[in-house]
């Protein structure tokens, strides 16, 4: 994966969005580029599949998913959030995106702590 480093959460992604603070300063502490950042089929869904979108966030979701690399789900990332679900019990979309940044050797940026120590052992 040519200069990706980030798997990009869906929370982590709304906040860019929205320029919450501590979104911000992960983004500042890390020098992100959007080039480095990639988020799963399952933020996609995710973000777009919120029942009461407007046409104007449906649009700016867009543009900002289209500057970022996405990853489909694989069956090698099948596996890896099947694994995860066994061993940690948790829901399947955090599995699966846990999952992702596994199998792609990919740092998680999220505000979810408890998603976050998926991916960290």
């Amino acid at each position: 994966m040519s200069g990706i480093k980030y798997l990009l959460d869906t929370n982590f992604i709304l906040g860019l969005l929205k320029s919450a603070p501590e979104v911000m300063s992960l983004v500042g502490d890390h020098q992100l580029m959007a080039s480095q950042c990639a988020y799963s089929s399952i933020t996609r869904m995710e973000l777009l599949g919120f029942p009461d979108i407007t046409i104007d966030e449906q649009q700016l979701i867009e543009n900002c998913l289209a500057d970022l690399t996405h990853l489909a789900v694989t069956t090698s990332v099948e596996n890896q959030a099947i694994d995860l679900r066994r061993s940690r019990k948790v829901k399947l979309p955090d599995a699966i995106i846990a999952a992702t940044a596994l199998v792609h050797g990919l740092e998680l940026l999220t505000l979810d702590a408890a998603l976050h120590s998926l991916v960290t052992r």
